[in-house]
């Protein structure tokens, strides 16, 4: 069984920062790619950062230049540090996980980020 564990979330005001981390536990797998989604109310889940076990890494329009994805190989830890956070940033972010021995996508429980103006 897969398990994904995030922390790293709060309240924050317009511009400030926050670093979300994520870490991957259970049957022995092999990482295709680690990346974070989010979900604000009434609207869909977007994927706003991925990277791949050999450290490449793609961002959503909204995020590049603020946000920045980094992954730990060796303790199967994904983290995303966001800077100069804006208040349509608010959202409940989601971890994600391809594995090469499943061709679906693993998700975390989520953890609330809010940016106040």
């Amino acid at each position: 069984q897969v398990q994904l564990v995030e922390s790293g979330g709060g309240l924050v005001q317009s511009g400030g920062s926050l670093r979300l981390s994520c870490a991957a536990s259970g049957t022995i797998f092999t990482i295709n790619a680690m990346g974070w989604g989010r979900q604000a109310p009434g609207k869909q889940r977007e994927l706003v950062a991925r990277i791949s076990s050999g450290g490449a890494a793609n961002y959503t329009d909204s995020v590049k230049g603020r946000f920045t994805i980094s992954f730990d190989n060796a303790k199967n830890t994904v983290s995303l540090q966001m800077n100069s956070l804006k208040p349509e940033d608010t959202a409940v972010y989601y971890c994600n996980m391809a594995i090469k021995e499943s061709p679906y996508d693993y998700w975390g429980q989520g953890t609330q980020v809010t940016v106040s103006s």
